[in-house]
């Protein structure tokens, strides 16, 4: 596939969705118009990231005009009832830290910054993890914050302040030991007594079980641990990215786009759905590992994150305007059955964003 031919059907679609999504927050698309979601919606960075992506790539004003503000936007999220949790990175990469690497904004960087402090402030030291959400569950951690991490990795290289990095890399540690299987898959929720940080149970969350593996759940271990080790290059961070990526694909099967849940029943079967979002993510996972080893394993991670997004663009993908969003057959929540069989910003997003590594783009807001 031609993937700097399908990169220009990108960028019209994006100049399409920027016209038709204006000023609103977008996480999920039902029948073809994405929702408004308040700020502090975990998914409120993806569409400034998309934007910033595509003004990088571009150099075309619009993209910049349309992403400029919305850092600013976020960080009212800080003065107003806090609803913010460990997804802050998910927010405040690709929305403030995108503005400052590629703009140099110096409000930029002061709130990407100010975001790490609010993410290293729930680290739990006793059981060694970043504690998901708010509310009863102050021992939970999720294998979504491995994607967060770099966050704190960059925050370390801005400030000089090595906190950030001993937070961030003693929760991946903590996802190696707790979060990864020994074939590879990933757990969702795993949680500790918060008191003594002794390990006290997994929980299914948004997967079909707490024994199964929740697609995209695999996707967010893949592409952060490879992030991780981006950073600190110590391969025990490489090793783990490169077990759930097998896994992931040796799953995957011949279709080459995930189901929800690769140990859900009934996979195959008329209505049980895809995630088309897991694909995207793990397609940018698995070309950032192709860039991190060497060229007897590259081949493999490239070649894979290919098919992946072959089978995305011939059969999931829509550039024109009949639809808001990319993607379709994306699955939010399963189990509650929430945003089943819709477009997904996120899934968006990391399909741009592999599509722009396919076309050597060398940035990384993650």
């Amino acid at each position: 596939m031609n993937w700097e031919q399908v990169w220009e059907r990108a960028v019209a679609k994006v100049a399409l969705m920027a016209g038709r999504i204006g000023e609103r927050s977008p996480h999920a698309a039902k029948d073809g118009r994405y929702d408004d979601r308040e700020h502090d919606w975990w998914t409120s960075g993806f569409w400034p990231g998309m934007l910033w992506l595509m003004y990088d790539r571009t150099g075309d004003d619009k993209f910049h005009a349309a992403a400029w503000s919305w850092d600013e936007k976020l960080e009212r999220c800080f003065l107003r009832e806090n609803r913010l949790h460990h997804d802050v990175g998910f927010q405040f990469l690709p929305a403030a830290v995108a503005k400052y690497l590629l703009t140099g904004d110096a409000d930029g960087k002061r709130r990407g910054l100010a975001a790490a402090n609010f993410l290293a402030g729930r680290y739990n030291p006793a059981g060694r993890f970043i504690r998901a959400w708010n509310g009863d569950m102050i021992g939970w951690a999720i294998v979504d914050c491995t994607m967060n991490l770099s966050l704190l990795l960059w925050a370390a290289e801005q400030s000089g302040d090595p906190r950030f990095r001993h937070v961030a890399l003693a929760h991946a540690d903590t996802v190696l030991e707790h979060f990864l299987r020994a074939d590879g898959s990933a757990r969702h929720i795993v949680c500790f007594d918060p008191e003594t940080g002794a390990y006290s149970e997994t929980r299914g969350g948004q997967g079909y079980s707490p024994d199964s593996a929740w697609s995209r759940g695999q996707a967010w271990a893949l592409h952060g641990l490879a992030v991780v080790y981006r950073y600190s290059r110590q391969d025990r961070y490489l090793q783990g990215a490169k077990r759930v990526a097998h896994y992931f694909l040796a799953a995957l099967g011949g279709d080459a786009v995930p189901a929800w849940d690769f140990r859900a029943p009934n996979q195959g079967l008329s209505g049980e759905p895809k995630d088309t979002s897991a694909g995207s993510i793990a397609a940018s996972g698995l070309l950032e590992l192709a860039q991190l080893v060497g060229p007897a394993e590259a081949g493999l991670y490239r070649e894979s994150a290919e098919r992946i997004m072959t089978a995305l663009t011939e059969r999931y993908a829509s550039f024109g305007d009949d639809r808001d969003n990319i993607l379709s057959e994306g699955t939010g929540n399963k189990p509650k059955n929430e945003n089943v069989n819709v477009g997904l910003i996120y899934g968006d997003y990391y399909y741009v964003e592999a599509l722009a590594k396919l076309c050597g783009w060398q940035k990384r807001f993650f």
